[in-house]
């Protein structure tokens, strides 16, 4: 049997689903279109042995792990803003340039006007959140498509950025908090005590949801299914962080490194926040709401237009998030901060993870994923030794086929009923 029936006192039948009919339920929706981020992770699996097996010295190194944090940092965090926008079947180009304005602001108030860290980092979130408001108010009510309005705003904030750095000059940041955000690691010690952390609160999640589904008579997952997933995240977390605890320096006497990157925790406290926006709020069900269809969003009474500007506003306060990682990075800021790929790169993580460009269909966990395979495509063929230029090419065939597997998946679930 796949299932079990369970009678209450009070007469009713709650069907209780097996580990077998679970899978078989999830192997149906993929054929029916649903693949999610699955094409995204079997990629990553398989560019991760691909470039391991090509470079097995480096590529699994300690070193390596590590420097793919804080290369993935600021690209994944911009993606989570942008997700929220292509929920709504959006898009924003402005939201590099916009990560390199407020870079830029932070920068400034730090070095030229000797304002604190604290300070300097909300005004860069703080500017962000303006530039959100402004494109949102321009693209719900005055009406202007959103394409026409971030292509304005994308080379409008080139311009202000110019203007910013005084036509080219390069700012440097002090030794500090905001340096530190994606070039450290954390102590060996809150390292373990992190994972160990988040493992144990994410099982408790599971736990607290699964009886409280049993309380109220609802279908639950089946209890294997749950312990697997806690088991795999356990996996990943745990042995992320023995790799990641182990010495990378390349002279230990004079300094040693170890510990998680201070950019790890960053992304997940990021990707926790946003997923329980958008899983476990009204205002998140809102956002697919408007973006599955936005004029019966509007007759069942949720308030659109300030959906769209909302979405807009977290787009450009996580692109200012995105805009401080990468300045701490590379430790300055300059005219091409947040410009070359960095859009490109932010809304190919975002689709390639399995955020529809259509809108309707996107979590923040795709940001990730798709992130994770930006750079570990950029990564491991820099460690081939590939040109510049192919590596831009295998990233734009990549992003191709997750666009066309989008395309795809939508006829067909359209063709089963599967919306």
């Amino acid at each position: 049997m796949s299932t079990s029936t369970l009678e209450t006192a009070g007469g009713v039948k709650v069907v209780k689903p097996t580990v077998a009919s679970h899978i078989r339920d999830y192997w149906g929706r993929v054929r029916g279109g649903d693949l999610g981020a699955l094409p995204a992770v079997l990629g990553l699996i398989i560019l991760v042995l691909i470039f391991g097996t090509a470079r097995t010295d480096t590529f699994f190194s300690a070193g390596n792990f590590a420097n793919l944090f804080n290369q993935a940092a600021g690209v994944i965090l911009i993606a989570m803003g942008l997700i929220f926008v292509l929920l709504l079947g959006e898009i924003d180009l402005s939201a590099g340039f916009a990560a390199g304005v407020c870079g830029a602001v932070m920068a400034i108030l730090l070095t030229e006007h000797g304002v604190s860290e604290p300070l300097a980092l909300l005004a860069a979130l703080g500017t962000g959140v303006v530039i959100g408001l402004l494109l949102g108010y321009l693209v719900a009510k005055v009406g202007i498509p959103s394409f026409v309005v971030t292509l304005a705003a994308f080379l409008a904030f080139q311009g202000v950025l110019l203007n910013l750095l005084g036509e080219g000059k390069n700012i440097s940041i002090p030794d500090g908090f905001i340096k530190s955000l994606n070039k450290d690691s954390l102590p060996v010690a809150w390292s373990w005590i992190l994972a160990i952390g988040a493992v144990a609160v994410f099982a408790l999640v599971q736990f607290l949801r699964h009886r409280g589904r049993a309380k109220r008579q609802l279908v639950t997952e089946p209890i294997g299914i749950m312990a697997l997933r806690i088991a795999g995240l356990a996996a990943l977390l745990l042995i992320s962080t023995a790799i990641l605890t182990q010495e990378r320096a390349i002279n230990p006497a004079i300094a040693s490194l170890k510990g998680v990157p201070i950019a790890a925790p960053v992304i997940g406290g990021f990707l926790v926040l946003w997923t329980f926006v958008l899983g476990r709020t009204t205002y998140g069900r809102h956002v697919y709401a408007v973006g599955g269809n936005a004029e019966a969003a509007r007759r069942a009474g949720i308030p659109v237009d300030l959906i769209r500007i909302s979405v807009f506003v977290i787009g450009s306060f996580m692109a200012a998030v995105g805009g401080i990682m990468l300045v701490s990075r590379a430790g300055s800021v300059d005219p091409n901060t947040g410009g070359s790929t960095t859009l490109l790169y932010a809304v190919g993580a975002a689709v390639i993870g399995g955020t529809s460009l259509f809108g309707g269909k996107g979590k923040v966990i795709h940001a990730v994923i798709g992130g994770a395979v930006i750079a570990v495509i950029d990564n491991g063929m820099f460690l081939m030794d590939v040109s510049s230029g192919s590596r831009y090419m295998a990233t734009g065939v990549i992003l191709l086929i997750a666009a066309g597997v989008d395309a795809l998946a939508r006829r067909r679930a359209a063709a089963t009923g599967n919306r």
